[in-house]
């Protein structure tokens, strides 16, 4: 049912990666519900000829050596491939920063340019300027409204484009087609950090990405308790992106595999009311006057709306918003008094988060200018009526801290 086309991806999401070859002992014998934990590192074979044979194929779903993955691996990493409508494979890192540091290692050499969203994940930027640069790799930033006119950013040597849609600390919705356009006409790879829609709200593939980035940890695992991160990729970089992933040791264990699959399985529910909530209260957020403005990107006031109801089929639980004048100290005390929210790095998970956040800190080619301190808050599934009664007394600290 999973490999059916018209099936919708929410149904997609329940049958994947359930191969009756790791369900079931055997006809007639009976299977379970979902695929178990099979830890291995040593993989014993039948006999000399069976142990080079396994040397001659390197696919899932063939045991060679614990660090190609078992059933568990296999299954997860067939279920997140079949969350993406035309992909060929999808490899599993230990963290998202793994797997964006991984994808990147597959499409760039020494020499060569690469052009980086300059709102881009901090850990992501923190690469380029650390490993690519020492590696010979130059990165040059660019402005991520910039849409079509990255053309005029590409050299003879650029040889990829990475986005971030929307940048997770001030959520501007990047032209995704048009960039990728660009990208096509000069023969560069495109790769996309999706963790933030997943590819349940924005179809990287369907859009001609070619390397789509998901940091399992957040939403795909969804509980807080599992790092994770995952690749999913077509055809044309699909055996690139493996054997880079291999040789540079990439694994992650069965029983965090075990975790996300199992998170992976209420992923559309969880999601709808992450976005619910996450709508209600920035709409709440507007109406406040010591809030300057809201970064959401389903507010026609957010930037890249347009092209976030052009290109999106939903939004997920994370946003920040810019409070109207005041300083870190005034901030602070908004963010130490919430009862509801958690103080702490990563998102995606069922509880609520609050972060005081700095993105002028992290840009060159774009300035960050704003009327306030900004925090960012990731919403989870509590009630939001709660969230909001939650916020409210903490922009009454902020507004007496601010005098």
């Amino acid at each position: 049912m999973a490999d059916d086309p018209k099936t919708r991806p929410e149904t997609r999401l329940i049958h994947a990666g359930r191969r009756k070859a790791w369900t079931h002992l055997g006809d007639g014998a009976g299977g379970i519900v979902n695929p178990p934990v099979w830890r291995a590192s040593t993989i014993l074979y039948e006999d000399v000829a069976h142990l080079k044979q396994g040397t001659q194929a390197n696919r899932d779903g063939q045991l060679f050596y614990g660090r190609r993955g078992t059933p568990t691996q296999w299954a997860l990493a067939e279920a997140i491939t079949d969350m993406e409508p035309g992909a060929e494979g999808t490899m599993l890192y230990s963290s998202g920063v793994a797997a964006v540091t991984g994808a990147l290692l597959s499409v760039l050499k020494p020499g060569d340019h690469l052009l980086m969203v300059d709102s881009a994940y901090d850990p992501t930027r923190n690469f380029c300027e650390g490993f690519l640069k020492s590696w010979g790799v130059e990165t040059s930033y660019y402005d991520p409204m910039i849409g079509a006119g990255i053309a005029d950013l590409m050299r003879p040597n650029t040889r990829a484009i990475f986005l971030e849609s929307p940048g997770s600390l001030t959520f501007e919705v990047q032209d995704v087609p048009a960039i990728v356009a660009a990208a096509k006409a000069q023969g560069a790879r495109t790769l996309m950090d999706n963790t933030w829609a997943t590819s349940l709200y924005f179809s990287a593939l369907d859009k001609g990405v070619d390397l789509v980035i998901t940091a399992a940890t957040k939403y795909l695992g969804g509980h807080s308790d599992a790092m994770m991160g995952a690749v999913t990729t077509h055809k044309a970089c699909w055996m690139s992106l493996r054997r880079t992933a291999q040789m540079l040791g990439h694994f992650v264990g069965a029983d965090d595999c075990y975790l996300v699959l199992r998170g992976l399985r209420t992923l559309a529910l969880r999601l709808k009311q992450h976005e619910a909530s996450a709508v209600q209260i920035a709409h709440w957020l507007e109406t406040r006057d010591e809030v300057a403005r809201v970064l959401h990107p389903a507010l026609p006031s957010s930037p890249g709306h347009q092209l976030w109801r052009r290109d999106f089929t939903g939004a997920s639980g994370l946003f920040s918003f810019v409070l109207q004048g005041g300083d870190a100290t005034a901030r602070a005390a908004l963010i130490d008094g919430l009862a509801h929210f958690g103080i702490g790095y990563s998102w995606g998970g069922y509880e609520s988060l609050a972060l005081p956040v700095d993105p002028e800190n992290y840009r060159t080619a774009t300035r960050w200018q704003a009327e306030g301190p900004v925090v960012r808050l990731s919403i989870g599934l509590e009630h939001p009526d709660d969230l909001i009664a939650d916020l409210s007394a903490g922009l009454d600290r902020f507004r007496a801290a601010c005098g």
